[in-house]
């Protein structure tokens, strides 16, 4: 059997506004260069990119760094009420990018090994002895027959004989 590998690249996205090369040194700029990326742009390409990438799950926090540069009519124009919740995020002080991923190293070895201190050498109490303990008892207590505590439900309703 014969598989086919494609040579030609990676293909462009026809819903995106700027070309390839465009997104990916936009993709790849580092924060403090993006905004001299972004100034070569037209206005409403740039609103048109920053909701384009505000939509992928992967460049959500881009697309509010490009809507940064954006001003909000040019958002509201291309893309309407989601321009102007674009915008709004676009310049909230949470809406600043996430500090980068640390990638581990592939193989484990190389890290150095992690010391524990004292106080980490021993382990955590997640539950109070007290709760462990009645949880420990609630365990090994045996449960009654499904017999018994029929019985017991019928003798709490049954009614009581008058007084004399």
């Amino acid at each position: 059997m014969t598989q086919s590998h494609p040579t030609s690249g990676a293909e462009p996205d026809p819903a995106c506004p700027v070309s390839l090369d465009l997104l990916g040194a936009v993709y790849r700029a580092e924060p403090e260069d993006l905004p001299e990326i972004l100034a070569e742009i037209p206005p409403i390409t740039r609103a048109k990119l920053a909701v384009y990438l505000y939509g992928k799950s992967h460049m959500h926090q881009l697309g509010l760094s490009v809507a940064r540069a954006c001003e909000r009519d040019d958002l509201v124009r291309v893309a309407g009420e989601i321009g102007s919740v674009v915008h709004g995020q676009a310049q909230m002080k949470s809406a600043r990018p996430a500090a980068p991923i640390r990638r581990r190293p592939a193989a484990p070895q190389d890290q150095p090994r992690r010391r524990f201190g004292p106080e980490e050498d021993q382990p955590r109490r997640i539950v109070g002895e007290g709760a462990l303990l009645r949880l420990i008892f609630a365990i090994d207590r045996p449960r009654p027959s499904t017999r018994s505590r029929d019985r017991e439900a019928a003798a709490a309703f049954r009614p009581r004989s008058p007084l004399p």
